[in-house]
């Protein structure tokens, strides 16, 4: 397990930063619904040792699977749009006996692993229309199962993710620019449409009636006062934790979180909880956390032994970095409402295991790395 492996190429910085995040985490949703911190502790402690387990072992040998790993990410999927559980107005959660687990959260992983081993077998094809081809149909079909559930947020990060695996995996720039060019004004039209009332997107239910609204609400808030009071509610409280904060669990009678005016605060809204008891202070401490595990996947991304570690480290440092913007932009009204976890903080152990689970193999990632590259 531990041949070939050097402790002194280990990763130590990435683990203390992740660990730390996840106890802000533990903390944060012990103010934020008390009744779930017992459970996400114990979630970051099997966390940890899944991470630490998976560091060692390696990479190249796991990836072998790979095809496995697409075909149970689908039968997973599948079973979600079969048998799965609602809440919420979707369903996106399945029970397999006493274990219930989002498949959408696991897919974002099980995607990177895939396409790393897939890319790498077929690096010196992958400009070609037919392996570029077969790459978005791969991604396509997890894609769909996810948008189906209906879950846009995360099949938005899925799209995001896909482009950060191609570009890791070495697609030629000219292929990117000439799909920037097609994709944007198309994405700003698919926006306008959406925007309208009674169009074909809501008719054909390429877009669901509450994602129109949120879309509405956050371009015109004052037409749709009952559908931004979430987000309003939580700039106000992050702005009134101002440097300091309230302080941990604290009962003030302006707290916004103790008032009930922001559902979600344990998920989706966790960044409010922590702005308005930890302040900018705290704030800026996830934020640069967040930002330092990034960083730090990217570097090991650039030092990785071969094509599918470059992919696994990217992917891996682009999911936590893009997915972090989206919710904190949610939190502080600067993208429109949807619900996405704050990666290592906020509740939800399949995304915390998940997220665990990959940094596990960035880890393994920079320890075969090659040496002063």
């Amino acid at each position: 397990m531990f041949k070939g492996f050097s402790f002194k190429d280990y990763d130590y910085k990435l683990v203390l930063m992740v660990v730390a995040l996840a106890v802000i985490g533990v903390f944060a949703i012990g103010s934020a619904e008390e009744s779930l911190q017992t459970r996400q502790l114990y979630g970051v402690i099997a966390g940890v040792f899944l991470m630490l387990v998976i560091s060692f072992f390696n990479y190249s040998l796991l990836l072998k699977m790979y095809w496995l790993m697409y075909a149970l990410n689908i039968a997973l999927l599948v079973l979600v749009e079969v048998m799965g559980d609602s809440g919420g107005g979707a369903q996106r959660w399945l029970q397999i006996g006493g274990l219930r687990f989002q498949p959408s959260e696991t897919a974002k992983i099980l995607l990177i692993l895939f396409f790393a081993q897939f890319i790498m077998k077929y690096r010196e094809k992958l400009n070609t229309v037919r392996i570029i081809g077969v790459c978005i149909l791969l991604v396509a079909v997890p894609w769909y199962l996810v948008f189906d559930q209906p879950d846009m947020s995360t099949s938005i990060v899925l799209i995001v993710l896909f482009c950060v695996i191609m570009f890791a995996g070495g697609v030629s720039l000219k292929l990117v620019f000439a799909v920037l060019i097609v994709t944007i004004p198309a994405i700003a039209l698919m926006i306008s449409l959406a925007l309208q009332p009674d169009n074909e997107f809501t008719e054909n239910k390429l877009i669901q009636g509450f994602q129109q609204e949120r879309l509405l609400a956050y371009f015109y808030p004052d037409k749709y006062p009952e559908k931004i009071y979430q987000q309003e509610n939580s700039t106000k409280a992050i702005a009134s934790g101002m440097l300091e904060g309230k302080g941990y669990k604290n009962n003030g009678i302006t707290s916004v979180k103790n008032g009930n005016f922001v559902a979600a605060d344990e998920t989706d809204f966790i960044f409010t909880v922590i702005g308005e008891e930890f302040g900018f202070k705290g704030s800026l401490t996830v934020i640069l956390l967040l930002f330092g595990i990034s960083l730090d996947c990217i570097s090991v991304a650039r030092k990785s032994k071969d094509t599918a570690g470059c992919i696994i480290a990217a992917g891996m440092g682009g999911l936590i970095a893009f997915q972090s913007f989206i919710n904190i932009g949610v939190a502080t009204w600067i993208l429109p409402n949807t619900g996405l976890p704050l990666p290592f903080v906020s509740y939800g152990l399949t995304s915390l295991l998940s997220l665990f689970m990959g940094i596990g193999f960035v880890l393994n990632v920079r320890l075969q790395a090659k040496k002063n590259k």
